[in-house]
């Protein structure tokens, strides 16, 4: 599963918008990578993607996801399209926090992967579940 979040989920920015280009969003993305030790990237084989696109589940934009492949191996990706389109009117510095927090959580996912526990899937599928149940 992958980190996924809908507008509801955002909190208020006091910056200016600031929608951060492809560029940008690589730059600051290989910087917050970088700043990862490398034995937590054992086995992430295929290593951080960005993509340029949009990525939706439903109502709710994909940030980034762990992928486990037989063939290219263990990856995260991160989607700017979804990055542009949930956080196009926040400032730099809600770019900045959602591209750490979605790196992080990516990051956790290989980990337990390798550990060979499943508590952050988990975790999404409560999340899930609560944000479907109807109102009372």
């Amino acid at each position: 599963m992958g980190r996924k979040t809908n507008h509801a989920d955002r909190q208020a920015d006091s910056g200016e918008a600031a929608v951060l280009t492809f560029a940008e969003f690589e730059s600051h993305a290989t910087d917050l990578i970088d700043q990862i030790p490398e034995k937590f990237c054992t086995q992430l084989n295929g290593g951080f993607l960005l993509l340029p696109e949009v990525k939706k589940d439903g109502e709710f934009y994909v940030m980034g996801e762990y992928v486990e492949d037989d063939i290219i191996g263990c990856s995260v990706i991160l989607y700017y399209g979804s990055f542009a389109g949930l956080l196009k009117e926040a400032g730099r510095a809600e770019w900045l926090a959602e591209l750490q927090e979605t790196i992080r959580h990516e990051l956790r996912h290989h980990l337990e992967s390798l550990a060979g526990v499943e508590d952050l899937v988990l975790e999404e599928m409560a999340e899930l579940e609560a944000f479907m149940k109807p109102d009372k």
